[in-house]
């Protein structure tokens, strides 16, 4: 013991003094804790926002990213915040996507039929198709242009957030991109129930139709279940379809992005780690049986840490230029939804 307090004694009080200051530092001042404690406090509020009248229509992804926007234009991100916002922008957004998996079996996608798992991949790539081919045709940038081809093919705010990752667009493309596409999004989702009678839909036409063209999981599971229960649980089915096509989509951006960057050594890999992992994850939870807790539980946490990592996306959003972007952006995501619903109507009506 004597020799410890001989050793500890000859090391010089200023560098001791240094380390403690050091590691207080890489914690608070310009660590990651004060950005995450910030992402916290407005996700719990996008949380709280559900019991509001009015609010409840919109999921907490949505809600956080609009209020992120609105502190950072107004009051302004604190610049000690800026590393946990980063973190809660990237590596939780990835663990995020991975846990998506739990929500999703093979069994599923084949409960839904070789005709809708068609209906469903040829909807994703012919809308997929048209709004990058329009976006070039209107000058539309081409990385915002295929987040929003993303979110409206896929399944809304997590594939932008997903493609992004390979894409490496702005974070403002990303957040023009999350809302033109919640915009739409909710528009179908109150719109298209209303319209089933009219088209002469069966509650598994429209499930289909529901799950093959709405943006976001929780607008297919508000407008499927609104026809009736096997309609939402149709609805559901063919949405998790479209979510289980998002890992061969990446891989196929990822694919792109190296090939145009062929020479350079900063080359992006076709596959992403997040990717592999949501696959296996699938895997996984496809040969065992997960208890419902546990199911409960990861669905809990992937919108928690899906939702931060959008509060942190509008952190670092500027609306100054998002405004720069014009209406193209806007036009053709609405393009594009006028696209995904006329088209996958047709083949659930007529394939």
């Amino acid at each position: 013991m004597s020799s410890f307090t001989h050793i500890t004694n000859d090391i010089p009080k200023s560098l001791i003094s240094a380390e403690l200051a050091q590691g207080r530092k890489s914690l608070g001042g310009n660590g990651v804790v004060p950005g995450i404690v910030l992402v916290a406090m407005i996700t719990a509020l996008a949380f709280s926002a559900r019991n509001v009248s009015g609010f409840a229509l919109f999921s907490p992804m949505i809600t956080a990213v609009v209020a992120g926007m609105i502190y950072s234009n107004v009051l302004g991100t604190p610049a000690h915040a800026k590393a946990g916002i980063a973190f809660s922008q990237r590596r939780l957004l990835r663990f995020a996507i991975v846990l998506l998996g739990f929500q999703l079996t093979l069994g599923q996608v084949v409960s839904i039929g070789a005709g809708g798992v068609g209906i469903v991949a040829a909807t994703l790539g012919a809308t997929f198709v048209f709004t990058i081919t329009l976006g070039r045709l209107i000058g539309v940038d081409a990385k915002l242009a295929r987040l929003i081809a993303a979110g409206t093919s896929i399944c809304g705010a997590s594939a932008i957030v997903a493609t992004n990752i390979v894409t490496d667009a702005r974070d403002e493309d990303v957040t023009y991109a999350v809302a033109s596409i919640t915009l739409f999004g909710t528009i179908a989702m109150l719109g298209f129930p209303l319209m089933a009678p009219m088209l002469g839909l069966d509650q598994h036409a429209f499930g289909l139709w529901a799950g093959a063209s709405i943006h976001e999981v929780a607008q297919v599971i508000g407008a499927g279940f609104q026809n009736g229960t096997q309609s939402g649980e149709i609805a559901t089915v063919a949405k998790l379809t479209r979510v289980a096509m998002l890992a061969p989509m990446v891989i196929a951006l990822g694919l792109m992005a190296r090939r145009k960057s062929s020479g350079q050594s900063a080359a992006r890999p076709p596959m992403p780690w997040f990717v592999a992992a949501f696959v296996a994850v699938v895997a996984l939870n496809s040969l065992i049986t997960v208890p419902a807790e546990v199911k409960s539980a990861m669905a809990l946490a992937t919108t928690i840490m899906l939702t931060m990592g959008l509060a942190a996306m509008g952190l670092q959003a500027d609306i100054s230029r998002l405004r720069s972007r014009g209406l193209r952006p806007l036009a053709l995501a609405f393009s594009a939804f006028l696209f995904i619903g006329c088209f996958s109507l047709m083949l659930v009506k007529f394939a």
